[in-house]
């Protein structure tokens, strides 16, 4: 998912939230799709996530995050579908496999919760800096610096080492390598020999991070090292409060029949 996760800038109501209120957004909207099964909930949460896309003037991203998604989502759905036999047979295939009502409403509260719990933490990424995260983590949280700066690492190098395998693979298919087969097994045994280079630039790039971290004093990194104040506005408050009617809305409403 490289290029999902980059910061997007711009000036919007979301854009302009305390970083904590963006996190507890995200996560409030990933736990209401677990504490509900009610299809159409989790659906409405899936629109919330587009419509939030759109006013933060990331609806392109959007679209193509629920395009990914939905993509997996059908596979998983299948897989689900096939393993599940308890309730009431809809359809009988060969070799003895059932579609039963109680999978196909499973399989599908599945997929939709997998779509619903991990929009939000992207769009969450598209509109915070990771500066503005670790500090605030740090600050509002008292989280360790020094861990927040791998799990801030970890996201700002996903796009990165996904760039520097195109790279490699661009310039393989300029040596003639053909990665356009169809063949799933063949393209796999194509990929694998170009995780060495892209482990050892990897290694290389981590080095020379870890030696700039060193130079900037990295170890004397403390709580209150940072400039910048995160306070909390009227804005925040009321997201906190949707926040807050959603957890009781998805605990109240009945499971989808």
């Amino acid at each position: 998912m490289g290029g999902f996760l980059d910061y997007v800038p711009g000036d919007s109501w979301l854009h302009r939230l305390n970083p904590l209120t963006k996190i507890m957004i995200s996560l409030v909207l990933c736990v209401a799709c677990f504490l509900s099964a009610n299809h159409i909930l989790i659906l409405i949460i899936i629109g919330i996530n587009l419509c939030m896309g759109a006013l933060s003037g990331t609806m392109n991203r959007s679209l193509r995050i629920l395009e990914v998604l939905s993509k997996l989502a059908i596979i998983l759905f299948i897989v689900q579908i096939l393993f599940i036999r308890d309730g009431n047979i809809l359809l009988q295939l060969p070799f003895n496999i059932l579609i039963t009502d109680a999978g196909l409403s499973f399989s599908l509260l599945f997929c939709l919760r997998f779509i619903a719990a991990t929009m939000p933490l992207v769009l969450m990424l598209s509109v915070t800096q990771m500066s503005d995260l670790t500090n605030v983590l740090v600050s509002k949280l008292g989280i360790p610096y020094k861990y927040t700066f791998v799990l801030t690492t970890a996201i700002r190098f996903i796009p990165i080492f996904s760039a520097e395998m195109t790279n490699i693979m661009e310039a393989q298919i300029a040596r003639g390598v053909d990665f356009d087969t169809r063949n799933f097994f063949k393209k796999i045994r194509l990929l694998l020999p170009l995780c060495v280079p892209l482990l050892i630039s990897s290694v290389k790039r981590i080095d020379s991070g870890a030696i700039a971290a060193e130079l900037r004093g990295f170890n004397l990194r403390k709580r209150n090292s940072g400039y910048r104040q995160y306070p909390f506005k009227k804005k925040d408050l009321l997201a906190l409060l949707f926040s807050v009617v959603l957890i009781v809305v998805a605990t109240q409403v009945p499971a989808f029949i």
